[in-house]
């Protein structure tokens, strides 16, 4: 499905923001499927009308089951400095996630020692530092509870691969729909229950705050968690 107006979140002449869909893979992987940045591209070329193509730049990614905030800078400049930026934590991520059991701890920090599993693409996580892992550190709290659901909203310090994902699974906590890490069914639309809520950063280039909202995908499941 191609990028319309609708999916804008922000936009100037450096950086563009997408509410992305679950299912969307980023950039282009083994499945061949049209990833996210070539429908950017696209987007733009035919807005501003550019027959030779749009400069687009990949400046974080998020995992195909996952929805919300994902930034693209429009300029070589703008995709440097906001590289600078996720590498120096200088950006504030923050994510909401549905799970079924309710933390025992209703609010924490985490942190774990992840290794990933390239062939399989899954994440172990360890207690300890381990040979080739990477620490991963991340802030929740319980925020709402719908019927026998739970909200928990997420603050990753770190930005590792799944990182989320396993770090609430290893609360005895999977996220709806991820049977990838504990939770007992996968989703029939390939999707998981985490959404890329709010990003908050300086402007690279204009140095004022920047805060993207993302509202939720309106699925039948996910929007009536939207006015809690």
């Amino acid at each position: 499905m191609p990028i319309t107006d609708k999916d804008i979140l922000f936009e100037d002449n450096h950086l563009i923001a997408i509410n992305k869909r679950a299912g969307d893979i980023v950039q282009v992987d083994e499945t061949g499927d049209e990833p996210l940045d070539e429908q950017v591209k696209k987007y733009i070329a035919k807005k501003y009308n550019k027959p030779n193509g749009a400069f687009l730049g990949v400046v974080h990614r998020l995992d195909r089951p996952v929805s919300g905030v994902i930034l693209f800078a429009k300029t070589s400049k703008a995709l440097e400095r906001m590289n600078a930026v996720f590498k120096n934590r200088e950006v504030k991520k923050t994510y909401w996630a549905v799970v079924k059991n309710k933390p025992e701890v209703e609010s924490g920090t985490l942190v774990h020692w992840l290794v990933k599993n390239p062939q399989k693409n899954v994440v172990t996580y360890y207690k300890t530092e381990v040979q080739g892992s990477q620490r991963a550190e991340l802030s929740y709290r319980l925020i709402a509870q719908l019927g026998d659901y739970y909200l928990i909203e997420v603050d990753p310090l770190t930005g590792r691969s799944h990182q989320i994902r396993v770090q609430l699974s290893s609360l005895g906590c999977p996220i709806v729909g991820d049977n990838k890490y504990g939770y007992p069914r996968g989703s029939r639309k390939g999707s998981i229950c985490l959404h890329a809520r709010r990003l908050r950063f300086e402007h690279p280039v204009k140095k004022e705050p920047v805060n993207i909202f993302a509202k939720l995908p309106v699925d039948g499941f996910w929007e009536r968690f939207e006015n809690l």
